[in-house]
């Protein structure tokens, strides 16, 4: 690292002189406060700035000499926040009542950024090396068969149009591949988290992620458990019919179906087997074209965020899609991969989602601690809202693009999106109970408990005798740990209020005819209801703001009934 102890300690020096200051000075705890928020600032966010420059380079590249800088910008970062008697301060400020609620949510905040840093800096070093280790691997990885390399995108090619099961087999093992790679180092990363959070006072790892976005496991799992019982029979009837048509397709028998028949890798979307396929339709679509023509038309332009990003394939580049706010004063990107088809067109609606979700809306009066959504599960609420309409006839339709037979089209897209709601919601019960049992015991049989889940909450059947780290090859269990449930509650915010804003903005259209086009309302009710607050409300507080209610699965619910 490039940061050395020499460094860190002159840094601890220098801030423990001001804070004994600040300390003996006598002035109120919001005063207090004032300045600690002000010393984060000053100090703080040229390193964020810095770091999130350094994670764009490194995954536009993929050149080793990126991954270093960027894990040594973490570093700077990290230790700062590790810094004790930062820490010391801030939390006995905390432990004092703030008059000014602005202040106490900043200071909130700041607790639970700085807490997860209070451990050895060594630590930390060794968990942001192991983890940039298994990401760039992750990056730089293509799945072979027969010799040849195969792009992400080839990969769900194939799993998409071909009808032959050995070749389907092949490039499905393929893509699995990546997790004997990363298998060792990512156990070995598992400890480290958990040894992290044990430190720190948590039963595990999975239990600190969840305490540190303000939630709990408690809270998760029953919300969890209502949905396992809401989607069990409707996901259990779509996939038996979704199974016919699969085996037809495939010339083989539902029993003889097996995770490579269906059209994801890991089963989170829905196969696309009802009637001819669509894909002429969205090899003909320009997306850059549509996506900035739907975004201003609803008074959210994203010309700024598509300038300043990176939006096509090259060698060594993160073959994936994210945005990123780098300094929470407009400088908002997104990477992609994009090719015409529906996969990226639903990609770029759902991350130009999270841009349009950043400090490009949030006003600068909100304070720099609290510029940023309310909650991971926000952000990718509204990137799910305005993902669904990828499929929508109605909407493509609105955006410019030809649709022949847009009733059938519709028909078919309507399935298709209820389908996907419920297997989505069947794979996140896969994704946060393996998490969850992983943390509590990375001892057990994972490859078993991997499978013995997908079994359960997805109805697909383990291949005969394999023995392989499949969990491994999911690139969130590195780079988002205990993240995933965030993209499920998301689901809940998006569809809650998806039908608020048709019943209150759009004079009650029917949620299912509400497509938004040419409608700045939309854009000022959000802008207005759910991104002005930025941080300032907690995730269920920002629900209730949006939406009047508490984030429940009602709404979610009605979307999938017959």
């Amino acid at each position: 690292m490039s940061m050395t102890h020499v460094m860190f300690a002159g840094l601890l020096v220098a801030v423990g002189v001001t804070l004994a200051k600040q300390a003996g000075a006598g002035e109120d705890n919001d005063e207090r406060a004032r300045k600690f928020i002000a010393q984060h600032e000053a100090t703080i966010r040229p390193l964020e700035i810095e770091v999130g420059r350094r994670w764009w380079a490194a995954n536009v590249s993929g050149k080793d000499e990126d991954y270093k800088l960027k894990e040594e910008a973490e570093a700077r970062l990290e230790l700062r926040l590790a810094d004790p008697q930062a820490f010391a301060e801030l939390k006995a400020i905390k432990e004092q009542p703030l008059q000014d609620p602005v202040l106490a949510r900043q200071i909130a905040v700041l607790y639970l950024q700085y807490l997860p840093r209070q451990i050895d800096p060594e630590l930390l070093k060794a968990i942001l090396a192991k983890s940039n280790k298994i990401e760039q691997a992750f990056n730089v990885y293509r799945p072979q068969v027969g010799g040849k390399q195969l792009s992400d995108n080839e990969v769900r090619r194939v799993l998409r149009t071909s009808k032959d099961s050995a070749e389907r087999q092949a490039v499905w093992e393929a893509s699995k591949a990546v997790g004997p790679v990363v298998e060792t180092d990512l156990k070995e990363l598992v400890a480290l988290r958990n040894q992290a959070a044990r430190k720190l006072g948590f039963r595990d790892f999975h239990v600190m992620q969840l305490a540190l976005a303000e939630q709990s496991q408690e809270q998760v799992l029953r919300l969890f458990d209502e949905l396992d019982a809401l989607t069990r029979q409707p996901f259990e009837a779509a996939k038996a019919e979704l199974d016919t048509a699969l085996a037809a397709q495939c010339g083989v028998t539902v029993e003889e179906l097996r995770p490579w028949h269906y059209h994801d890798p890991f089963f989170q979307e829905s196969p696309a087997v009802f009637g001819p396929a669509d894909d002429a339709v969205y090899a003909k679509i320009d997306i850059l074209r549509v996506c900035r023509d739907f975004y201003t038309g609803i008074g959210l332009p994203i010309d700024d965020v598509l300038a300043r990003s990176d939006l096509y394939e090259k060698p060594g580049k993160n073959p994936h899609a994210f945005c990123i706010d780098i300094d929470r004063a407009g400088d908002v990107r997104v990477l992609a991969n994009i090719v015409p088809n529906y996969q990226w067109l639903s990609t770029m609606l759902h991350e130009l989602g999270h841009a349009v979700y950043s400090s490009k809306n949030i006003p600068a009066s909100v304070p720099y601690v609290l510029r940023c959504e309310a909650h991971t599960l926000t952000t990718e609420g509204i990137a799910m809202m305005f993902e669904r309409f990828a499929r929508d006839a109605n909407w493509l339709q609105a955006v410019g693009v030809e649709v022949p037979d847009p009733q059938e089209f519709q028909r078919r897209g309507q399935k298709l999106r209820r389908n996907q709601l419920l297997i989505f919601s069947r794979w996140c019960q896969v994704m946060f109970r393996f998490e969850k049992a992983l943390y509590a015991d990375p001892s057990q049989d994972l490859n078993r408990l991997w499978w013995d889940l997908v079994e359960k909450y997805q109805g697909v059947k383990r291949p005969e005798g394999r023995n392989a780290p499949d969990y491994a090859a999911k690139i969130h269990i590195v780079s988002a740990p205990a993240y995933y449930h965030n993209y499920m509650l998301g689901e809940l915010f998006a569809a809650q209020l998806h039908h608020t804003i048709a019943r209150n903005v759009l004079a009650g259209t029917p949620p299912a005819q509400a497509v938004y086009v040419g409608n700045k309302a939309v854009g000022e009710y959000l802008i207005q209801r759910v991104f002005a607050p930025g941080r300032t409300l907690d995730w269920n507080a920002l629900t209730r703001h949006a939406t009047g209610e508490d984030l429940n699965p009602r709404a979610f619910s009605e979307d999938f009934r017959d």
